[in-house]
């Protein structure tokens, strides 16, 4: 098994730069816009731009990598998301930087499909959960530790950027000498909205209103901290324990989610997020002991949300559909994304903490429409559950990450 997995963790090793990179130049970028005096709204409009360009790449992008080649397609696609890094630190300009913030996006969704598919096609039914946890590992760390190097620097200087561009770099030299074999072509992606609604409404209205909380925070949390003085350090650490802090109630939350009805679960997760948002907006605390709890007992609520929401759905769905549904929420999760942080953009030109009132009402949505659902539909018996399975952070997904999953390998 060890001679197999040695491919694995050369593909593994792109897949920690890539999302070190993204890490890094996603919060480089709000954070220098903060300092050349951005407005809310600009800012906002590059989150809309990234997953606008990601969901279009999830998409999209098959075709391209079909016409020339895995290897070349992700050279090229790497290549370019570290050419476009340079760029925005030689041309700081809000219109460029959105320009740029679209093909960013679509590139990076397409490299991530070529090494999800890379890793699917080496995972056998005895490795894919390792593989799987692995994967997971990886896309916590890594995206941890590029946002946890800003700390170590001046935003207002051009290296951020530069390095941001080497470590997109460095993603092509695994890559280019692993021996594993090419995979499969990659497969279509289709969006069907209303086989996902009629699966599961609770999924589909939750999936999407997660997708705006998550992406306005992810996008506008470093402009909310800058506004409210907090230091370069601060600011990085805020945005490491929101994602380690939802990683670490995974397990537990999923847990309870297969002992009892899901949507009770999705409604108190989400009615905590949303109370620990509205007070943030109501006590602006300047104590960071209190700033820090707050957005860590956020954290450990909203990031929750996305794997509960997945086993929900496939609880009605039949056992071959599991890809078809999970990828369908994830691109209708990038949907939420590519609206919330223009939403919460234009509201922060108000106020930052209104940032905070964007994200409570998204999730006071899920509580209720779950909690509504309840009195509509039966709950599905303990016995018929899917098991609760955690899941890569959704922001760095492709749904070729769904084939890793071990629940993917009933349809094989």
């Amino acid at each position: 098994m060890t001679r197999n997995l040695l491919p694995v963790l050369s593909l593994l090793l792109g897949t920690a730069f890539l999302l070190a990179g993204n890490g890094l130049h996603g919060l480089l970028l709000p954070m220098r816009g903060s300092e050349e005096g951005f407005s809310p709204t600009s800012l906002g409009l590059l989150g809309t731009a990234w997953a606008s360009g990601f969901v279009l790449g999830c998409i999209f992008s098959q075709r391209l990598v079909r016409r020339i080649g895995h290897v070349r397609a992700f050279s090229a696609f790497s290549a370019l998301i570290a050419i476009i890094a340079l760029l925005t630190g030689l041309l700081v300009d809000p219109i460029s930087w959105v320009l740029l913030r679209v093909i960013t996006g679509f590139a990076l969704a397409a490299a991530f499909m070529i090494i999800e598919s890379w890793l699917n096609e080496r995972a056998t039914n005895e490795t894919r959960g390792l593989i799987f946890s692995l994967y997971m590992t990886v896309t916590y760390v890594a995206i941890v530790a590029g946002q946890m190097s800003i700390a170590l620097g001046d935003v207002t200087q051009t290296t951020f950027f530069m390095i941001a561009g080497i470590l997109y770099c460095l993603a092509l030299l695994p890559t280019a000498v692993s021996t594993a074999t090419s995979p499969a072509p990659l497969k279509e992606v289709k969006l069907d909205l209303k086989l996902i609604y009629r699966n599961s409404p609770v999924s589909f209205i939750a999936m999407l209103m997660i997708g705006i909380a998550n992406g306005a925070f992810g996008t506008l949390a470093p402009v909310f901290g800058a506004s409210v003085g907090l230091a370069t350090i601060t600011i990085a650490t805020m945005m490491s324990v929101t994602i380690f802090s939802g990683a670490v109630m995974q397990l537990p939350a999923g847990r309870m989610s297969d002992r009892m009805d899901r949507r009770y679960v999705l409604a108190g997760l989400g009615a905590i997020a949303g109370i620990s948002g509205c007070l943030i907006v109501l006590l602006k605390p300047d104590n960071i002991g209190i700033l820090f709890g707050l957005i860590a007992l956020y954290g450990a609520m909203s990031y929750t949300l996305y794997p509960i929401i997945v086993a929900h759905a496939n609880d009605f769905a039949s056992s071959d559909q599991f890809v078809t549904v999970s990828s369908g929420l994830l691109l209708l999760y990038g949907i939420g994304t590519i609206v919330g942080p223009l939403i919460a953009g234009v509201t922060m030109a108000y106020s930052p903490y209104l940032l905070f009132a964007v994200t409570a009402a998204a999730h006071v949505g899920v509580a209720a429409y779950a909690i509504a659902r309840t009195r509509i539909r039966a709950a599905v018996p303990d016995a018929e559950k899917e098991s609760f399975a955690s899941t890569p952070s959704a922001r760095a997904a492709t749904p070729e990450s769904i084939n890793l999953d071990p629940r993917a390998a009933t349809e094989d």
